[in-house]
């Protein structure tokens, strides 16, 4: 079963809490998502270090319950 919108953001914010999540579902099917993550988290840090902390939130689910995720990371101004 596909990892569906609600979850994916609730796994984002509970390990970045304050941050806001924007998520589309490319493919319509719950399974391709776009993921742009805006926290104060990622200050300082590199891009790859902000990916990994996404992909880090959602534990073990890449590659199984979540199929695809484009991740866009963004610091607050």
């Amino acid at each position: 079963m596909p990892m569906s919108g609600p979850d994916i953001e609730a796994a984002i914010l509970a390990s970045l809490p304050g941050a806001v999540v924007e998520l589309t579902d490319l493919a319509g099917d719950n399974d391709h998502w776009a993921a742009k993550v805006t926290a104060p988290q990622f200050a300082g840090k590199t891009r790859v270090a902000q990916h990994k902390m996404v992909y880090g939130a959602l534990g073990g689910r890449m590659g199984g319950e979540l199929h695809a995720l484009q991740v866009t990371t963004v610091v607050p101004t």
